[in-house]
């Protein structure tokens, strides 16, 4: 199933401020950014994709289209969505992000408008946002390929041609070669080395020994 690019307009970051901006420690640790599909007819979410700069946590809230005489309402889809296992350090800072449509908390479908919430509790990094933000949905559905009526139903294996009369069955004649090859290996192990001395007794030959030599 393909997935097709949603063309969008990404509005500029809106800052939450926390802590005191006219001091050295007050920064922004919550950012918003919206994201319009202007010219976009509602669709159906199936991957949001984008590349973190140091952002510890994303939720996404959307805004959906109802009917005509009901007002869209924003639904929360993703909440909290860990980026950094650990705030203070550079772990997932930087990394390629996929979001899918099973990971959200609830239906995703006639989006009109969506809203990234962004949150880096941690004082270390001067400044975080998320880049290449890309929206897809999903692509028609691929024709279906029709296969040939010989491939769908083939052919069953022919069997052999059966044997001219007076010629033996191969599987019979195979089994008593075997047969044989095994009574000739057993005859040769069994046969014995001792080699046969003259044909004497007590030093002297008897004729009838003799007769058949």
């Amino acid at each position: 199933m393909s997935r097709v690019s949603v063309p969008c307009h990404v509005k500029g970051t809106v800052s939450l401020q926390v802590g005191d901006m006219r001091s050295s420690q007050g920064r922004p640790g919550v950012l918003v950014i919206d994201v319009t599909f202007p010219n976009v007819a509602p669709f159906e979410l199936q991957e949001i994709t984008f590349k973190n700069y140091y952002t510890a946590f994303v939720s996404i809230r959307v805004r959906q289209h109802t009917s005509v005489h009901t007002p869209s309402k924003w639904v929360t889809c993703l909440r909290n969505y860990c980026l950094m296992p650990d705030p203070h350090s550079e772990e997932g800072a930087q990394d390629y992000v996929s979001l899918f449509k099973h990971q959200m908390l609830c239906d995703v479908s006639k989006i009109l408008e969506l809203r990234l919430i962004l949150r880096q509790p941690s004082p270390l990094w001067l400044s975080f946002t998320v880049e290449e933000l890309q929206i897809y949905h999903q692509g028609p559905k691929s024709p279906s390929v029709a296969f040939p009526k010989w491939l769908s139903h083939p052919v069953p294996c022919e069997q052999p041609p059966p044997l001219p009369e007076g010629l033996p069955d191969p599987s019979r004649v195979s089994s008593e070669v075997q047969q044989m090859w095994a009574l000739t290996e057993m005859v040769r192990a069994n046969h014995t080395s001792t080699r046969i001395g003259r044909f004497d007794v007590d030093g002297c030959y008897d004729l009838n020994l003799l007769s058949y030599t």
